[in-house]
């Protein structure tokens, strides 16, 4: 399984590469989109999805996970990151792609032991359990975290329930779902 990780944002929109090699987590790459920020908004939202395109063209991912919507204070930033989900969901589906979501607190717990860590641990842990030289930009560890959850949720699902996960690939095409809680 080859899981990109989503880490959506109309300035920094972070993804992430990773694949499971057995018991192993194997890193394939990872980048942040920076988007024009003086260009229009809608010109913005184009360019995450050309770049997004070239991701699923460049490394063929066979699933997609990001971090499920939280409430934010600022309702015109939230509406922004709602459009930039919107146009990874919408490149993620015309892929044929599933894609799951995580809380930000589960992701946080899976990568760092805290639901509650900073970013900055949680780029600190990727490096390490992916074997990186250099720390990835912060939008970058987060699309990489959420695709290392994805992973690990899979794996335990898989154990638990191995006739379920076998009934779930024979699912619809266009499958949009979140994540079980665990």
């Amino acid at each position: 399984m080859i899981v990109l990780g989503l880490d959506p944002g109309t300035r920094h929109f972070g993804w992430g590469v990773v694949q499971r090699n057995g018991t192993r987590l194997v890193h394939l790459a990872h980048g942040v989109i920076d988007t024009d920020v003086k260009g229009p908004f809608a010109g913005r939202l184009v360019e995450i999805e050309r770049a997004l395109l070239a991701v699923l063209e460049t490394h063929a991912p066979t699933t997609a996970s990001m971090e499920s919507l939280f409430f934010a204070k600022d309702a015109q930033a939230a509406a922004k990151l709602g459009h930039a989900r919107g146009v990874a969901m919408l490149v993620c589906a015309r892929a044929e792609m599933d894609v799951a979501e995580y809380p930000p607190a589960r992701v946080k717990r899976t990568i760092a032991g805290n639901g509650r860590a900073e970013k900055t641990q949680v780029a600190q842990m990727i490096r390490v359990l992916l074997g990186l030289t250099v720390l990835p930009a912060l939008d970058a560890s987060d699309a990489l975290a959420v695709a290392v959850t994805h992973l690990q949720a899979s794996q335990v699902l898989r154990a638990a329930m191995p006739e379920a996960t076998a009934r779930a690939g024979r699912r619809s095409r266009f499958n949009y779902r979140k994540a079980p809680s665990v």
